[in-house]
């Protein structure tokens, strides 16, 4: 049995107020073209596969496009389940009637989760898809009083799936799940505030491969079988030097797991530059794609005029400049004060400080005085 393995999609996504369907579809072009080159008997999507339960139209029209591909095209079956992103009753809309066409999904947890069973030629392979569910809802719609946080919760949802299943059979599990010990990034959302989130790998040892989504970096989760591919793409600069990609996967008629991690190349990647500002300038052809995501940190302590203006002349996708060495002493009247109750003399005198590095003189002082005395002298004529 051979399947690929993906999770986090995030379709809808905005990084910086910039609008990914263009860069998602770029991937999920690729992603079809895998398909065509691999040939899988499955394709297993291990939750979030939208960036928010409201997605917007773009988002869905791509999805739409993109399953209808798989299934119509290649003719091969998906097996969905909702993340903590998605909304379980939106993505789950219509599932008994789209699963004669292919497409299982799992979205509400309406009861013990079904299995969706596949056939290769050593038999069936069982794969269970558990949807992300919060513990109060495990614990009211599977009667289990027990499952007060979300590693018994999903001991709940996997007892519950294995009493449907053949006992020496192979097993697949689904999952949406935060695995103790994986590698985080800030474009996660947790999935528990006030309480651990977290669960035991020791979870999925029935199983011969589990296929998770959730953490968006590509690892292991305690043991070889147990894996997250990775999100489709880079979601934040912390995933800046993170592996994305899709694990291909193939059980043989004793369910050990062969598993290759395949790469997609996006249109743009997240990157992160640090150096001096004129450095950055000199040497832009040498710093890699200009259309890139940048996040870029300048080294100088000093204050630059437009910085991110110049910066974008260059790199039109600097989405994020930094500035940890600015020198406090440029900064307007000190880090903590009011700019509110500073005069205009006051004001004019830390602009120039920090475009110059230098204190106005006592002529230039001077000169600023008589130029706002004047102007003021014009507004009082003419409310007179």
């Amino acid at each position: 049995m051979r399947f690929l393995h993906t999770s986090d999609w995030h379709l809808g996504r905005i990084f910086h107020g910039v609008h990914l369907t263009d860069d998602q579809a770029h991937l999920l072009e690729q992603f079809l073209d895998c398909i065509q080159d691999t040939r899988p008997d499955a394709i297993v999507i291990a939750g979030d596969i939208y960036d928010r339960a409201v997605p917007p139209t773009e988002a869905i029209e791509l999805l739409d496009e993109t399953f209808s591909r798989i299934i119509l095209d290649h003719h091969v079956p998906i097996i969905l389940i909702a993340g903590n992103h998605d909304s379980p009753e939106r993505l789950g809309f219509g599932n008994r009637l789209l699963a004669r066409q292919g497409l299982h999904v799992a979205g509400s947890l309406l009861g013990s989760p079904q299995p969706v069973v596949l056939n290769d030629e050593h038999g069936p392979v069982y794969f269970l898809p558990l949807t992300y569910a919060e513990p109060a809802l495990v614990r009211e719609r599977l009667q289990e009083p027990e499952a007060s946080d979300h590693e018994q919760a999903l001991a709940s949802l996997i007892r519950h799936s294995l009493r449907q299943v053949p006992e020496n059979s192979r097993k697949v599990a689904v999952a949406h799940a935060f695995v103790a010990g994986g590698l985080t990034s800030d474009s996660e959302r947790p999935l528990s505030v006030g309480g651990s989130g977290m669960v035991g790998a020791q979870l999925f040892a029935p199983f011969h491969y589990t296929a998770l989504g959730h953490l968006h970096n590509s690892q292991k989760a305690g043991a070889e079988h147990i894996r997250y591919p990775g999100s489709l793409m880079k979601y934040s600069f912390a995933e800046a030097n993170q592996a994305k990609g899709i694990n291909l996967v193939e059980l043989n008629a004793q369910g050990e797991a062969q598993i290759e991690s395949i790469a997609l190349t996006p249109r743009r990647d997240v990157r992160i530059l640090e150096g001096y500002f004129q450095e950055i300038l000199k040497n832009s052809a040498s710093l890699g794609h200009a259309q890139d995501y940048l996040q870029i940190v300048l080294k100088d302590s000093e204050p630059i005029l437009d910085a991110m203006g110049q910066l974008r002349t260059l790199f039109p996708n600097v989405l994020s400049l930094e500035r940890p060495l600015l020198s406090p002493a440029s900064i307007l009247s000190g880090p903590t004060a009011d700019h509110r109750k500073l005069s205009e003399k006051q004001l004019f005198a830390s602009f120039f400080e920090q475009m110059t590095g230098q204190t106005l003189t006592e002529n230039q002082d001077a000169e600023f005085s008589g130029i706002i005395e004047e102007v003021f002298r014009e507004l009082r004529e003419v409310k007179a």
